[in-house]
């Protein structure tokens, strides 16, 4: 339960630097006692770019451009979308909202929102993976996780195998 309402500016912000995916993020649904929703402030360098491309099948996203500009590669074809000040895309889960996001020329401020659930499946169709998640969804707190791993795409075994 909220205490009341939370500042973005009172909140630290977490640094993510993996190759050319670089960003910081605070974490607002978390830090007001959201439980359904989440909801995190992004800050992409220029030319640096978000999470790998991406979409979920149990949760759905939503993103606002706060400002800054860059581009939004969207669907199975990752068409891209030019991205400036006030733009909203909604993100419903499949196949259609995978995403990847690239920062323009100056920093991409981005305020991005999520349902919840947990279990949910993330798919990677650039990498040939999946992202398996029970006890906390993506983007929840990892410790209460009771599964959090990655296979490929294409791992299988058999029912009655042994």
């Amino acid at each position: 339960m909220s205490d009341g309402p939370v500042n973005e500016a009172e909140l630290d912000w977490t640094d993510h630097e993996h190759g050319d995916r670089t960003f910081r993020r605070k974490q607002l649904g978390d830090a007001a006692g959201g439980e359904q929703l989440g909801a995190s402030l992004y800050a992409v360098p220029p030319g640096k770019r978000l999470w790998v491309r991406h979409y979920h099948e149990g949760n759905e996203e939503a993103i606002f451009v706060q400002s800054g500009t860059g581009t939004l590669r969207l669907g199975p074809d990752a068409e891209e979308h030019a991205l400036e000040p006030g733009d909203y895309v909604a993100l419903p889960a499949g196949e259609e909202s995978a995403h990847e996001i690239e920062a323009g020329d100056s920093e991409l401020r981005l305020l991005m929102v999520s349902t919840m659930d947990e279990p949910d499946i993330t798919v990677y169709p650039d990498r040939d993976m999946v992202g398996l998640y029970a006890g906390s969804p993506p983007g929840g707190e990892k410790a209460d996780r009771t599964l959090s791993t990655y296979l490929d795409i294409t791992a299988e075994k058999e029912y009655w195998d042994e």
